[in-house]
C-alpha cells in the first residue's frame, strides 16, 4: 500500500482551554493509480487532513505511513525525500501561484530546489514537457499567471506538481473555483495523467458528481471522524449511513421533474471544541436512538459481495445486536429515480 493513514488525531488548543479536534481517529488507505476521496460538510476536517498528509501540520495522534514508513520518524532528509513524492494542486491557482514569477521560474522551482535542473539544455527540455503534458503551448513558459485563464493556471498548477515526478498528488478542490464548462476538461487531465504516470490522488472535494465519476473509493466525514468509506460504487450504489444517504439525497440534479428529496438533515453541523456524546451526528439523525447519544459507533464492514468486505460506517442503526433485539436498521438506500 503506498499510503496508509492509521487513526489520525489533529487537535488545535484554544486560548482559554480545550482543543478543537479537526481530525479525531481517521483511517484510510490508497495504493498507487487509485484515486480517494475525502467529502463532507465545510469544517468537518477534510483540508486539515491534507495539510497533515503534506507535513504542513504535525498530527496529535495516529500514524501517516508512506511505503510503510512512518513519515513522523523522517528527519530533515528524510522529509525532504516525502515532499518530492507527495505533492498538492489547491483551490484557486490565482492565489497558489506566485503572481510576480514566470511560469518558466514557477515550473523551473521545485526542480532547482531539490538539485534535479540538470544544465540548462535539460531543465528547458524538462520544461516543455510539463507543458505538454497538461496541454499549454512552449510560448506559455514566457508568460505570467494572470496572463492565462482560470483553467489554464489550473494546468499550470498541475505541472507544477508533476515536475518532481511525485507518487501521491493531494487534490484540494482542484475544480471549484473554475467554470463549470471548464471542470470536466480539467477532470479528463488528471485522469489522464493517473493513467499515464500511475499516480495515486487524495481529492478533497464537495462536488459529489465529481466524487462519483473520478474517485476509486470514497470517505465521507462528519465532524472530524469518518462516517463511511468504501469504493465508490458502493457508497453512492448502496449508502449504509444516514448522513450519506443525506449528503446524496441533497445533491443537486439536472432534471427539473426530479421529486424533491425527503427526510434530509437538519441544523447546523456541531462544534469541534465540544462534539456531541455518542454518535456525533446524532443531534440531526432522523433515526436516532437513545443509545446514540450515549455510546460512539465504531466503524464496521458492511456484508455481501468483495465490495461489502471494503465497504464500512459507524452507525449503531447496522448493529446485528440492535437489529435482533427489534430496532430497525438503517434500510439499503437508492435515490428516487
Amino acid at each position: 500500500m503506498l499510503l496508509e493513514v492509521q487513526d489520525l488525531k489533529k487537535h488545535f488548543a484554544v486560548r482559554g482551554g480545550g482543543n478543537v479536534r479537526a481530525v479525531d481517529g481517521v483511517s484510510f488507505a490508497v495504493d498507487a493509480g487509485q484515486t480517494f476521496a475525502l467529502v463532507g460538510e465545510s469544517g468537518c476536517g477534510k483540508t486539515t487532513i491534507a495539510r497533515l498528509l503534506l507535513l504542513l501540520e504535525k498530527p496529535t495522534g495516529g500514524a501517516i505511513r508512506f511505503d510503510g514508513q512512518d513519515v513522523s520518524t523522517l528527519d530533515r532528509k528524510g522529509v525532504q525525500g516525502y515532499r518530492r513524492q507527495v505533492q498538492a494542486v489547491f483551490q484557486d491557482p490565482s492565489s497558489s501561484l506566485n503572481p510576480r514569477l514566470k511560469v518558466r521560474m514557477l515550473l523551473a522551482e521545485p526542480l532547482l530546489a531539490h538539485g534535479l535542473g540538470g544544465d540548462r539544455t535539460a531543465l528547458q527540455r524538462r520544461l516543455l514537457e510539463l507543458l505538454e503534458i497538461v496541454g499549454l503551448p512552449p510560448g506559455a513558459l514566457e508568460l505570467y499567471p494572470h496572463e492565462f485563464s482560470g483553467g489554464q493556471r489550473q494546468r499550470i498548477a498541475v505541472a507544477r506538481a508533476l515536475a518532481l515526478q511525485p507518487r501521491l498528488i493531494v487534490l484540494d478542490e482542484p475544480t471549484s473555483a473554475l467554470d463549470v464548462s471548464i471542470r470536466a476538461q480539467i477532470v479528463n487531465l488528471l485522469a489522464d495523467i493517473q493513467r499515464s504516470f500511475g499516480l495515486a490522488y487524495v481529492v478533497i472535494a464537495h462536488d459529489l458528481a465529481l466524487v462519483e465519476h473520478f474517485s476509486s473509493a470514497v470517505g465521507v466525514m462528519y465532524l472530524g471522524a469518518m462516517a463511511e468509506s468504501g469504493p465508490s460504487e458502493a457508497v453512492f450504489g448502496t449508502p449504509r449511513h444516514p448522513y450519506t444517504q443525506a449528503l446524496l439525497g441533497s445533491a443537486p440534479r439536472p432534471d427539473p421533474d426530479h421529486p424533491p428529496a425527503e427526510g434530509l438533515i437538519v441544523g447546523e453541523i456541531g462544534s469541534a471544541l465540544a462534539p456531541p456524546s455518542g454518535c456525533r451526528f446524532h443531534p440531526r439523525c432522523p433515526h436516532a436512538m437513545p443509545q446514540c447519544a450515549q455510546q460512539e459507533p465504531v466503524m464496521r464492514p458492511m456484508t455481501g459481495g468483495d465490495a461489502g468486505r471494503a465497504h464500512r460506517a459507524a452507525c449503531h442503526l447496522l448493529d446485528e445486536g440492535l437489529a435482533m433485539a427489534g430496532v430497525e436498521r438503517v434500510k439499503d438506500f437508492a435515490p428516487t429515480p
